[in-house]
């Protein structure tokens, strides 16, 4: 299976804010003061659209659907938390924790995707574990090593273990299960999604690997991550609070390959971890300063990876 496509889902925001349903184990979220909802959401917008022209411009094919003011879903912008796509023709959906975040689920996505070319062959629907409480945030959650089926998993009260289990079972991944713990008000917390801490591309892996507590547990995942052919790009607590581990491979334009990440992010990095990098892709920033403060998530969750086939009519 390929790791790295050409092609990515992003839902421009109607009514982006600081969602208060998310805040309980979303610690990345602040509060911007002196900002009306309306300037807020207008920036967001304007930070959105900055990243599509930044990956359109490079030849990045990306599906923008405009948000509806139907449902209050003010985390939208975030579609790869309800929604995964992948080569076999299979979307599946995906159990949210935020009762709001639920009504981001939309089926025109999927109509619109097949109007383009994408071919759907099969849905897998994990959304009833929302009724026992249970929760998996797509590829939030979990950290999908495609090529060598490898599924990360850093649990929390978005990241059921069973179910995490059951998805790598239906799709023939082997999990590796961990728990990852930043500082927050001098208290540690179980960090809310796995891709805030680490990124897997085709060749290399960024992780913050301080964040795993257990060292069994933290030799497993390097461990895996090595013996998959990846080089690993150890990443500081402080520069994952700057969202430096929560970036996306992409392809562009005759394949060439991009790092995507936000300038915050960039700035966060030492110049030997951008060497590391820049080995794999050219780095694509964007300024996505508001969305990263008010919806505690970056460049990477505002993408929802399309790996689904293409019909050759299109």
């Amino acid at each position: 299976m390929k790791q790295v496509t050409n092609s990515v889902l992003m839902i421009r925001p109607v009514a982006f804010r600081m969602n208060e349903q998310t805040t309980e184990n979303n610690h990345f979220q602040k509060e911007i003061n002196g900002m009306l909802p309306s300037a807020i959401n207008a920036k967001a917008r304007q930070e959105f659209d900055g990243l599509v022209s930044r990956l359109q411009g490079n030849g990045v094919q990306v599906v923008v659907i405009e948000d509806t003011l139907d449902t209050d879903t003010p985390d939208s912008i975030f579609p790869n938390n309800w929604i995964s796509f992948h080569e076999n023709g299979d979307v599946v959906l995906y159990p949210m924790f935020a009762e709001n975040r639920r009504d981001e689920r939309r089926e025109d996505v999927l109509d619109i995707l097949e109007e383009k070319g994408f071919v759907i062959e099969n849905s897998v629907d994990f959304t009833s574990a929302e009724e026992d409480g249970l929760f998996l945030e797509g590829t939030g959650s979990l950290v999908l090593d495609r090529a060598n089926a490898i599924a990360y998993c850093a649990l929390s009260p978005r990241a059921d273990e069973e179910l995490f289990i059951e998805f790598c079972e239906d799709f023939d991944y082997a999990p590796v299960i961990f728990e990852a713990f930043h500082t927050v008000d001098n208290k540690l917390k179980l960090v809310y999604h796995t891709n805030v801490m680490m990124s897997i591309g085709e060749h290399f892996a960024v992780i913050c690997a301080d964040m795993i507590a257990d060292k069994k547990e933290r030799k497993m995942v390097l461990d895996n991550l090595r013996a998959s052919g990846k080089e690993v790009v150890l990443i500081s607590e402080e520069q994952l609070n700057y969202f430096a581990g929560n970036i996306l491979e992409v392809s562009g334009a005759d394949d060439k390959r991009y790092i995507v990440m936000s300038t915050t992010a960039f700035k966060a990095l030492r110049q030997n971890q951008i060497t590391q990098l820049e080995k794999y892709g050219c780095i694509l920033t964007a300024d996505l300063e508001t969305i990263e403060a008010c919806g505690g998530g970056s460049a990477r969750c505002m993408m929802a990876e399309i790996f689904l086939p293409k019909n050759n009519s299109f």
